[in-house]
């Protein structure tokens, strides 16, 4: 079970959670050595502003100079103990012109930042004044990157997964076509052999019946070598009338079940002409009733329904058998799932294909009722 796990993919995706992991880290460690700093530099501002505001200290040089670089990019509102504003820096000033409240706004922001500096206002040392500071634009900038990265490894992921899932079905698509395509190769020349021996039956007067038989069954075979056959390739769709199409096949579904079955088709209009591929639409629609018959256990109803609306065709395939639980119901489609003893579980992954690559419709399951019966729909585009 583990070894099935430690593959190549798991291995890149462990690989790229450490190394996002490591960036988050050490951007934190060095947002937070650049946020002490930046305190560091405000007090030294305040200190240097102390110097220079006292006429008592000598030279002030080194208090400009600290003054002037240490406040770069730091954002600064000083307040009085009341929360009047006193003063502030390096903040946008065409929003302060513009925004009466924008001071207020940026001193509840820093004010959930950081906690106060108090400073002891210089020319009134009994008065106390408190400095509320924000992130400079390099420190937001570090503190966002982690979530930009993040960002971007899950497009590369998001991507990467989309061209392997596209690569897959490609693959999965020629597989199907190749073992279509061979399939038809291999019956071929049974299906001619058989004519053959027809032709011999005829001229040996063997009985009309039991040819007339064999030459359905042979016909069938040809049908289904035909199928296979355009399996792949890009068959050409025809307008055709539906629900001629559907009788004829509800006909030979019915023939080939027993009197305990009820079968009915019912259409809004009478001629409901569609763009379809005769032979691989017959193929869906015998798959659908198939399964019908299988979900019913040879008593029942099965009903198929043909609507013509003002965009669409819509078919409903509908019987009155056990029904699909509800677990089972994303997984009808799939290439292998099956609920039968025998079968590959093929049919209706290929009629899927067959409706959505070839005639650019879909198919689903509409409704299911656990012992009451499933109602299948395609809808074809007009």
């Amino acid at each position: 079970m583990f070894s099935s796990l430690l593959n190549w993919r798991t291995g890149l995706a462990v690989i790229a959670i450490a190394i996002v992991s490591g960036t988050i880290f050490y951007s934190n460690f060095i947002s937070n050595k650049i946020a002490a700093d930046e305190k560091q530099k405000v007090e030294q501002w305040l200190q240097a502003a102390t110097e220079i505001n006292n006429t008592t200290s000598g030279s002030t040089d080194l208090a400009g100079k600290i003054l002037t670089e240490n406040s770069i990019g730091i954002p600064m509102i000083t307040v009085t103990e009341t929360d009047s504003i006193l003063d502030h820096y390096n903040l946008n000033a065409n929003k302060i012109k513009h925004d009466k409240k924008y001071l207020h706004k940026k001193l509840e922001e820093f004010k959930h930042t950081y906690p106060p500096i108090i400073w002891k206002n210089p020319m009134n040392p009994n008065q106390t004044n408190l400095v509320y500071y924000g992130e400079s634009d390099l420190l937001i900038q570090i503190r966002y990157f982690p979530i930009v990265q993040l960002i971007i490894v899950a497009l590369f992921i998001f991507v990467t997964l989309i061209a392997i899932n596209t690569q897959h079905k490609s693959t999965q698509n020629q597989v199907w076509a190749g073992m279509a395509k061979e399939t038809a190769h291999q019956l071929g020349t049974p299906i001619t052999s058989l004519q053959g021996w027809i032709e011999m039956l005829k001229d040996k007067q063997v009985n009309e019946k039991i040819i007339s038989e064999i030459s359905k069954d042979v016909e069938r075979l040809k049908l289904v070598s035909d199928r296979f056959g355009k399996i792949g390739s890009s068959p050409q769709l025809v307008a055709t009338n539906l629900v001629q199409q559907i009788n004829v096949m509800v006909q030979y579904i019915k023939k080939r079940s027993n009197e305990a079955v009820h079968f009915s088709v019912n259409s809004n209009e009478n001629e409901i002409m569609g763009m379809i591929n005769a032979p691989l639409f017959d193929w869906v629609i015998e798959n659908l009733l198939k399964n019908a018959l299988d979900a019913i256990d040879g008593k029942g109803k099965i009903e198929v329904i043909v609507k013509n609306e003002k965009s669409n065709i819509i078919i409903d395939v509908r019987d009155s058998g056990k029904g699909i639980s509800k677990s089972n119901i994303n997984k009808v489609f799939k290439p292998g799932f099956t609920t039968k003893k025998r079968g590959w579980g093929l049919g209706l992954s290929l009629s899927k294909r067959i409706i959505e690559q070839y005639h650019q419709g879909s198919i689903f399951v509409k409704s299911s009722e656990y012992g009451k019966g499933t109602t299948f729909r395609i809808i074809l585009k007009k």
